[in-house]
């Protein structure tokens, strides 16, 4: 990408001095980014020739002050052709230090990365999740330890990242890290917010990410069966331990509400709705959007058993939920036990209940993208894709009932 700069000189009438006399400035556009300088020379506005940007006429006045112009457009020049020969970005902010005599500070990657790290972990229950957090920091991470496998460094300059380092980056994550298609465009997700920032302060120019282009691949969602619902349902555990984490891997099959959400409800997020039934009212920690959500006679049935439980009492939650790590891995003791050969994990609560439970009996998208709390449909649409098989399944009803029709007229016709 070639550098463009522009140079042009104007008079201030904004900072006119008393005596009439108004500052002579020169903006400098450097690919788009303004900067402006005075030239510590004055003139009488009617003596100012804004097409020329310089002074008008012949006289000794006019011919000091244009020179002076004319040597400040030559030093401006000067400082662009040094950067070049030094390899050095050509930034506004780098010309004007240069014309300024300032020392240039030089900003590297890590210390804003951490910065804003240290900014999401202040706002950690206000504006983000604990995830989010944990996964910038993941992040963080990563990028340091690829900065030492590529360049042998510890930071980096952050007008030397550029679309190779982009591209390097990315082949670190999926060969070095061994990081799936999703997790690796996630990875870099991120780094990109990092240069947004960078981009923003006009800390750099040019946007490394430009002509970088990645794509999260459609991953298929597991979800329950109806069968396997039941087959969970109706089995008799015979520890606490497992009865208790069935019940609530239930709940969330009948309310479509994620972990966190599950473990952040009270008593008091639950109302009568507009029918006059009871609704369990939150919001999505993930997004903050808002869930609505009718409650199920079997949901009634799960909060009833656990109204009294100790923990909901002394704690004020509504079900007195495990740890997300021990409630996946006695799911998979549950799967085992019930025989259900897909890897069993709390989430897959939510695909079931926007599968199984709503579109599979006839719920609007609408209705069901609502009570997942997605701020767009085009989320909850992932979920009805995945029914394409349910669409095939039932036309093979159809067709086959439609073939034992026709072969009863055909022996009808022969007798």
């Amino acid at each position: 990408m070639k550098t463009k700069v522009s140079i042009l000189f104007y008079a201030k009438r904004a900072k006119a001095s008393v005596n009439g006399l108004v500052p002579i400035y020169t903006r400098i556009t450097v690919n788009g980014q303004r900067i402006e300088l005075s030239t510590n020379r004055f003139v009488e506005i009617s003596k100012w020739s804004t097409e020329a940007g310089k002074m008008k006429g012949s006289s000794e006045e006019a011919r000091s002050i244009n020179t002076h112009l004319d040597m400040f457009k030559i030093k401006i020049i000067d400082v662009q052709m040094e950067l070049i020969h030094k390899n050095i970005n050509i930034t506004s902010e780098a010309l004007k230090n240069r014309l300024l005599g300032t020392q240039e500070r030089q900003r590297t990657l890590i210390p804003i990365f951490k910065d804003h790290n240290n900014k999401i972990k202040e706002l950690v229950g206000k504006e983000y999740a604990p995830g989010t957090l944990e996964r910038y920091n993941t992040s963080l991470k990563h990028t340091v330890e690829f900065l030492e496998w590529k360049y042998k460094v510890s930071d980096i300059d952050i007008n030397k990242i550029d679309h190779a380092f982009i591209t390097d980056y990315e082949f670190y994550l999926r060969s070095v890290r061994n990081c799936a298609n999703n997790t690796a465009v996630k990875y870099l997700k991120n780094f990109n917010k990092i240069i947004k920032i960078c981009i923003a302060n006009h800390w750099i120019e040019r946007n490394p990410f430009a002509n970088y282009k990645s794509k999260v691949k459609e991953v298929e969602r597991v979800y329950l069966s109806e069968d396997e619902i039941q087959n969970i349902l109706n089995k008799d555990f015979k520890t606490e331990r497992l009865s208790l984490v069935r019940d609530i891997f239930l709940f969330s099959c009948f309310t479509g509400l994620a972990y966190i959400d599950v473990k952040n409800l009270t008593k008091s997020h639950i109302s009568l709705g507009i029918d006059g039934e009871k609704w369990i009212f939150t919001h999505r920690q993930k997004t903050e959007s808002a869930s609505k959500i009718p409650i199920l006679p079997i949901t009634q049935m799960i909060i009833d058993k656990y109204e009294d439980h100790p923990e909901c009492n002394n704690q004020n939650k509504l079900l007195p939920i495990l740890s997300n790590q021990k409630m996946n891995a006695y799911l998979k003791e549950i799967a085992g036990v019930c025989e259900i050969e897909k890897e069993l994990t709390f989430h897959i609560a939510r695909h079931t209940f926007a599968t199984t439970v709503t579109l599979t009996n006839g719920v609007p998208i609408e209705s069901v993208s609502k009570m997942l709390g997605h701020k767009n449909i085009r989320t909850t649409q992932h979920y009805a894709k995945i029914l394409d098989k349910k669409v095939s399944e039932d036309m093979m009803i159809l067709r086959n009932k439609m073939l034992n029709c026709n072969n009863d007229k055909i022996i009808k016709n022969a007798n």
